[in-house]
């Protein structure tokens, strides 16, 4: 999909790494779990263990419809507090591939309603207990992956992240 190198299975990302690719309009995202592909898997298309992670920590997310499969589609809005006011702001995509090492899938945010994102994730099992996901998201233009960079989109990706680490230790992946 894109000509950015895959780091090798030496490097360790206990926190995500979020990188734009220089040849096309896609953010890279890798993170590395101490779990399973299918615990991974889980976290990504079991509704109500993605309403547990997703997003910011002070943010919740009310999933509207969940069909994960090969042609389903998805549908949350998001809620919480900026620090003055509540707010609400929803997401949208389809499932075009469900499978327990990758999930392909488009991604819209209302905010942007124009904008279509496809989203790539891979679940590679590093044979020692762990798993890394890499995240590819290949945006319509340079402008939109930059305006997402500039979005603060790092801060529901790591708590995000985090929460699964806490649903792994919890036992509840």
């Amino acid at each position: 999909m894109t000509t950015m190198q895959t780091p090798d299975t030496t490097t360790r990302f206990p926190e995500a790494a979020i990188l734009p690719d220089k040849h096309v309009p896609a953010i890279h995202i890798w993170r590395d779990f101490e779990a399973t592909p299918a615990q991974l898997f889980r976290a990504h298309t079991d509704p109500e263990v993605f309403s547990r992670w997703i997003g910011p920590t002070d943010v919740g997310a009310d999933i509207t419809h969940w069909d994960a499969r090969d042609g389903g589609s998805w549908s949350y809005t998001a809620r919480g507090t900026d620090g003055r006011e509540e707010f609400a702001t929803s997401f949208r995509g389809c499932f075009h591939t469900v499978r327990e090492d990758r999930l392909v899938q488009t991604f819209t945010w209302e905010g942007m309603p124009d904008g279509v994102a496809l989203e790539t994730m891979t679940f590679e099992d590093l044979g020692d207990g762990r798993t890394r996901l890499h995240a590819v998201s290949l945006c319509d233009s340079f402008e939109d992956r930059d305006a997402w960079l500039r979005s603060g989109m790092e801060v529901g990706v790591n708590d995000g992240y985090a929460a699964i680490d806490r649903l792994l230790t919890e036992g509840a992946l």
